[in-house]
């Protein structure tokens, strides 16, 4: 089985930027006030910055049980995070906050 730890490493990081900048933007409009878009999108970091602790560790792991362990959790909480991602994009698009 092909391992997704580096891919999944090179996403969250990239991903996680995109959520810092959703968090300074919100602040710097005063937007932050009234929605909850930034707490979406501040679990969604929370989510992405584990998740690219978690890969890195399973890169680095030499025990192939603790390996597919900490691939399974980064898996796991990068897809929480694309969830949160998307409800924050479709709150944002239809007005919804």
């Amino acid at each position: 089985m092909e391992k997704k730890s580096p891919h999944i490493l090179n996403a969250s990081s990239g991903l996680l930027g995109f959520c810092l900048v959703i968090l300074t933007s919100l602040e710097i409009t005063k937007v932050s006030d009234r929605t909850f878009i930034d707490e979406i999108a501040g679990l969604a970091s929370l989510c992405l910055s584990i998740s690219c602790f978690m890969s890195f560790l399973a890169i680095r792991s030499t025990k192939e049980n603790f390996e597919s362990k900490f691939e399974k959790i980064a898996d796991y909480l990068f897809i929480t995070a694309l969830l949160c991602i998307s409800i924050s994009v479709i709150l944002v698009t239809f007005n919804l906050f």
